[in-house]
């Protein structure tokens, strides 16, 4: 891509900001302090426990990496990836494309999703 359609491009996505007038919610550093208490919390809540941290993949792994190293216990973690299409393991919509391989019978789980909209993704989890 040459210089001059960076540019167009770079002007072109400005002005789909303004005309959907995005909003910023939290500031970077927000987010930092939100992340880090939530790492607190997470080790408070789970010390001397079991952890087994499961990410949704792809949206969630980015989250899951930067909450991790706000965390002061150790845990296990693994990934998952569903989607709505696919032909591995289905159950209704929803297709197992990628399974946990850790064992995690009489462990503490929390999975870790990017976004939640109907549920039936996490419900299926």
């Amino acid at each position: 891509m040459s210089l001059n359609e960076l540019k167009r491009e770079e002007t072109r996505s400005a002005e789909d900001q303004d005309k959907y007038e995005m909003k910023r919610l939290l500031t970077r550093e927000e987010l930092r302090e939100r992340v880090a208490a939530l790492g607190t919390q997470i080790s408070n809540d789970y010390r001397g426990r079991q952890l087994v941290l499961i990410g949704a993949l792809k949206g969630a792994f980015v989250f899951l990496s930067d909450l991790i190293r706000e965390m002061s216990i150790p845990v296990k973690i693994d990934f998952v990836r569903v989607s709505s299409y696919g032909s591995s393991s289905c159950a209704g919509d929803i297709c197992l494309e990628k399974g946990i391989k850790l064992d995690i019978e009489g462990k503490d789980i929390l999975i870790v999703e990017d976004i939640i909209d109907t549920g039936v993704t996490l419900v299926y989890l």
